[in-house]
């Protein structure tokens, strides 16, 4: 893990891992040189300006590249192609937006959450139930954080809709991604 993302495991009395939830001992973290080594030697070209970049420095220069920010200046926001006069269907629950559990500030897309609550309520010790898994099918609606921070900061930094087909149930699930495995190798 880079330092970023392990940080807020560091910051607790227990910390756990953020992949398998084990305990460890922030004393035994070592620095993967290795790796550290080859984010140093690597270049990439950049999205915006396709000037060539090491891969440790990226993320600040993407961050702070115009022509980055015009791309996504010029982004095209979305609109239905064609407009419908059909209702939302009222039992599938909505996975795209979500309350933030402490203000109830609405309609916060997984992102905004994970920033908004970061920026306004980092300090709140208060356990409160992630909107986010609540609204999927295997959801506990009743079950808080012990770390409602660290839980933001490590399970939704990508979106379910991208991995996950709620169409189908566990075990369907993962028998279409061990086959998809199987058909990789």
């Amino acid at each position: 893990f880079c330092g970023e993302c392990l940080q807020p495991c560091l910051q607790v009395p227990s910390p756990l891992c953020p992949l398998c939830r084990m305990p460890f001992d922030p004393k035994k973290v070592e620095k993967a040189s290795s790796v550290e080594k080859q984010l140093l030697s690597y270049k990439a070209p950049c999205r915006g300006c396709s000037k060539k970049v090491t891969l440790a420095k990226m993320r600040s220069h993407v961050s702070s590249c115009t022509k980055v920010q015009e791309q996504m200046a010029n982004c095209p926001k979305f609109v239905p192609v064609v407009p419908t006069s059909q209702p939302i269907p009222s039992n599938i629950p909505n996975r795209s937006t979500f309350v933030c559990p402490y203000c109830g500030a609405r309609n916060l897309d997984q992102q905004e959450l994970v920033k908004h609550c970061m920026e306004n309520h980092c300090n709140n010790p208060n356990k409160v139930v992630c909107p986010v898994c609540s609204a999927m099918p295997w959801g506990d609606t009743s079950y808080k954080s012990a770390n409602f921070f660290q839980h933001l900061l490590h399970r939704h930094k990508f979106s379910y809709d991208t991995f996950v087909d709620y169409r189908i149930d566990e075990e369907a699930a993962l028998q279409a991604a061990l086959a998809l495995s199987l058909s990789e190798n």
